[in-house]
């Protein structure tokens, strides 16, 4: 058979799969790493990784090792494609080799620009360039994850069009402009070379081996796009829910709405739209607060009534509060509250940011809105943990359909990677790699209790943030 690789850079781990033409999954690779914010750095405010080791190491270790895996088998790898967390940004040498710190999405030192812009518009990827400038001003070059990826594994530093659009100012939707670079002390010659439609970024290096020889390198992708494509979660009043470091919650209505403190983007199925946006409450969270309750059991009999109620902001809230000041707060603690109390309550918290964006959507029941949410598509590696997703369905009273394959972002890569390779002629067939693992539903007998917590929790987190009308027009 003729397979392909996806990969995904996500924040707390680099995930690989290779598949078959019908997305079946023979193989994964799941390579963990940490964030410097979370790995006991005294400048909390920054987010960011060791962008050699994370971007480029640990994308070819992935890459080579299903590779390897698929030769013994003797099927054959056609192509490898690369999905990254959006945006990011790292200085690199003369060969792409980066020089220092990644940059992410998040960090105190870009952040700024309009408050609420989603990253199309947030500027973010040109304030991390005026940064790197001055921290690395020899550089040969500035370039997002995908792009050391794509060195590494063809080498030619190459950036798809999808995640340049990420990347406005700097990208105008036909190349980088110069005059905005020149603001920042960057040329387009320190830019990567930009992939439009399906252009491939090249071939595989020799020095790979003869496991990837042949093998087309994808222009790479944003990793909730990659996830989109193969989740199923197409038709109007699906929810699809991505349970990653972030939270991020995709609503998929048939229409352009626009509701304060939330996001609208194009959806990757033609005709629809999502409406929602990430938040803090994932998988950042819950490593967090499972380091505290680290060995104290999650599975203990509770009264439905004895849980707290959290504010999961540990590192500020995204939608809809926009609010990077915010902090994580534990409400109505008690003495009857034990460990499995508290793990529902982490739990919860994702449940309560998910209902708070269907809501504010108008998507459920009584709502208002035209399109009704009707069932919640789960995907990304806390798909896998049943008590999240139960907690989650019993908060918004929808049923939840989990993935068959949780490395999402990975799979839709490895899709994007046979377009890459001319096995398919466009992304537009991926959803037929979409398969349910299992469904969950609401459990009726904690929903009035959860409820009643989910109305304590927005009393909590205050109103969703309203720009104003300047900025509206900014």
């Amino acid at each position: 058979m003729n397979l392909t690789i996806g990969i995904d850079i996500g924040t707390t781990s680099v995930k690989a799969v290779i598949a078959s033409e019908d997305g079946v999954v023979l193989g994964s690779v799941r390579i963990e790493h940490a964030d410097r914010s979370t790995s006991g750095s005294s400048e909390c405010g920054r987010v960011e990784h060791d962008a050699a080791r994370v971007w480029r190491e640990s994308v070819l270790e992935a890459a080579t090792a299903l590779a390897r895996e698929a030769a013994t088998t003797a099927h054959r790898v056609i192509g490898v494609n690369v999905a990254a967390m959006v945006p990011s940004l790292c200085a690199v040498d003369s060969a792409g080799v980066p020089l220092g710190e990644g940059l992410l999405y998040g960090d105190e030192r870009t952040v700024g620009g309009v408050r609420g812009a989603d990253p199309s518009t947030s500027g973010e990827s040109a304030r991390m360039l005026s940064l790197l400038t001055k921290l690395y001003p020899d550089a040969a070059g500035y370039w997002p994850a995908q792009a050391v990826a794509n060195a590494a594994l063809c080498g030619t530093g190459v950036v798809d069009s999808v995640t340049a659009m990420t990347m406005v100012p700097l990208f105008d939707f036909s190349g980088w402009d110069e005059e905005i670079l020149e603001a920042a002390g960057a040329t387009a010659a320190q830019l990567p070379r930009i992939s439009f439609g399906a252009e491939p970024a090249g071939m595989a290096l020799d020095q790979l081996g003869p496991d990837l020889s042949g093998a087309v390198i994808g222009g790479g992708t944003i990793d909730a796009f990659a996830e989109q494509l193969v989740a199923g979660a197409d038709q109007p009043g699906d929810v699809l829910i991505i349970i990653g470091a972030t939270l991020i919650i995709w609503a998929v209505v048939p229409e352009w709405i626009e509701i304060a403190g939330l996001w609208t983007v194009p959806h990757t199925a033609p005709g629809m739209v999502l409406v929602g946006g990430p938040s803090n409450a994932g998988g950042l969270f819950r490593n967090w607060a499972g380091g505290s309750l680290s060995g104290q059991p999650a599975s203990a009999e509770i009264e439905p009534t004895s849980v707290p109620v959290w504010l999961p902001f540990i590192r500020g809230e995204r939608t809809p509060l926009h609010d990077p000041s915010r902090r994580a707060e534990l409400h109505d603690l008690d003495i009857t509250h034990g460990p499995a109390s508290m793990w529902r309550s982490v739990y919860e918290a994702a449940g309560f940011v998910t209902r708070r964006h269907l809501e504010l959507a108008g998507l459920l029941e009584g709502g208002g809105g035209p399109t009704v949410a009707r069932r919640l598509v789960v995907t990304g590696g806390g798909s896998q943990d049943r008590r999240w997703v139960q907690a989650i369905a019993d908060v918004t009273g929808l049923p939840a359909d989990c993935v068959a394959v949780p490395q999402g972002a990975a799979l839709g890569s490895a899709y994007l990677a046979r377009v890459a390779a001319g096995e398919v002629p466009d992304a537009s067939g991926a959803g037929r790699w979409a398969r349910v693992g299992k469904r969950i539903e609401p459990d009726s007998a904690w929903s009035e209790a959860a409820l009643n917590r989910y109305e304590r929790f927005v009393e909590l987190s205050g109103p969703p943030f309203q720009p104003e009308p300047e900025s509206r027009e900014s």
